[in-house]
């Protein structure tokens, strides 16, 4: 059993990129496909072992909590219809984990919607995932990032390779390899993308960054980062950045401080603009088991009439 048993998972955000929609719906229930983005997440998380989850709410954002509790009334309506898929679908949703919700208050920055799970979580290791970053449930990253925490202590970010001209969208990180021995058994087969993070830098220039590493929505925490966030003062855009944490836990000595990187190379979908949005749902759409084959049969025949 992982000793990471938690995930928070930060929601309060406005999705100004999205209004009209956005403007009584939180972004995060806008539907991929046939489900709320937010579902994705959960799921990833339940499918890593993480069987405790914290969403950080906003206000008007009670229905992101509600799409995980129970739904009697329309299970009974399913269940007479005889609609058993669409009721294991219900049910399902409520079943993935056990799901708290905390509210944020203010929209102070990643880093502050992190401390404000600091007294759900408390002194142990634990997931953050972003709810604009879906990760493809065929390239899972999590367990890795768990199991590379347990190995070396300190904390995990999830890294990806970008383009140099798209790296100001991201934080940077500065990495160099992990000790030789450092890791055995099965991350030692992976040790090209275990990597030790020596610097972070939140949405740098082209011309400042220091690689082209950016850091993506996954992170595994040792909880030492409560301390250092309530102390951080406000960085890039007036925020608390958790970037800013961890770049100071990255330079100290013993079990909490050190961090490290897992670079991804699958299959990942931004939800946080509109056009990856738009890409989100063709994506998955196309692998989607019941409309996959009758929607890119649609698709090829839309492109090669345009």
């Amino acid at each position: 059993m992982s000793a990471v048993t938690k995930a928070v998972v930060p929601v309060a955000g406005l999705g100004t990129r999205f209004v009209p929609a956005t403007k009584a719906i939180p972004k995060v229930m806008l539907p991929v496909v046939d489900t709320p983005s937010i579902q994705y997440v959960v799921e990833e998380a339940a499918a890593a072992g993480l069987t405790d989850v914290v969403l950080v709410t906003g206000r008007g954002q009670s229905s992101v909590g509600d799409h995980f509790d129970s739904a009697p009334e329309l299970e009974r309506v399913l269940e007479a219809k005889g609609d058993q898929a669409r009721l294991e679908a219900v049910r399902a949703s409520s079943e993935l984990a056990q799901v708290h919700l905390v509210r944020q208050g203010a929209p102070l920055g990643l880093g502050h919607a992190v401390l404000t799970a600091a007294a759900h979580v408390g002194d142990e290791p634990f997931a953050v995932q972003l709810g604009d970053d879906l990760i493809d449930a065929r390239d899972p990253i999590l367990p890795t990032m768990i199991a590379v925490q347990e190995a070396l202590g300190g904390s995990v970010i999830a890294l990806m390779e970008v383009e140099p001209s798209q790296i100001h969208l991201y934080g940077c990180a500065a990495v160099e390899p992990v000790p030789a021995g450092a890791l055995t058994g099965d991350l030692a087969s992976q040790s090209e993308d275990i990597v030790r993070v020596q610097h972070m830098v939140e949405k740098p220039d082209a011309a400042d960054a220091p690689s082209n590493l950016a850091m993506i929505g996954r992170y595994v925490l040792h909880p030492e980062v409560f301390d250092v966030l309530r102390t951080t003062e406000p960085g890039r855009g007036g925020e608390i950045q958790l970037t800013d944490a961890l770049a100071e836990l990255a330079g100290r000595p013993g079990p909490g401080g050190g961090v490290h990187g897992v670079i991804f190379r699958g299959r990942r979908y931004d939800t946080g603009d509109r056009l990856d949005y738009l890409k989100a749902v063709v994506q998955l759409g196309a692998d989607h088991q019941d409309l996959g084959e009758d929607f890119l049969n649609w698709l090829r025949g839309y492109v090669a009439s345009r």
